[in-house]
């Protein structure tokens, strides 16, 4: 059983950054594969970025950065030049399956933090 709970949305205009972070607790953590997801409304979830093969969409590569501090049990997401079209809800993932966690079907799943990007 894995917990997940992220913080650090918000609202900012384009050109802005913001920084979110997602503590993660549980049994044996650091097994566990763990990556960002966001879903804008009327939209599908989409995966944003995994530490494994270092996946990042297209539309935010060079602009976000995922990484792990596992002495903090903690899931970071650095996002730089915001666009509106950032605008979304973010979620952290985790499950012990890659596979399961690149497809979006991963078992664990935090509640979620608002971005609200503005032009």
């Amino acid at each position: 059983q894995v917990q997940l709970v992220e913080s650090g949305g918000g609202s900012v205009q384009a050109g802005g950054s913001l920084r979110l972070s997602c503590a993660f607790s549980g049994n044996a953590v650091n097994r566990y594969y763990i990556g960002w997801f966001r879903q804008a409304p009327g939209k599908e979830r989409e995966r944003v970025a995994t530490i494994t093969n270092n996946y990042y969409a297209d539309s935010v590569k060079g602009r976000f950065t995922i990484s792990r501090d596992n002495t903090k049990n903690t899931l970071y997401l650095q996002m730089n030049n915001l666009k509106p079209e950032d605008t979304a809800m973010y979620y952290c993932a985790a499950d012990l399956s890659a596979a399961r966690l690149v497809t979006g079907t991963a078992n664990y799943w935090g509640q979620g933090t608002q971005v609200t990007v503005s032009s």
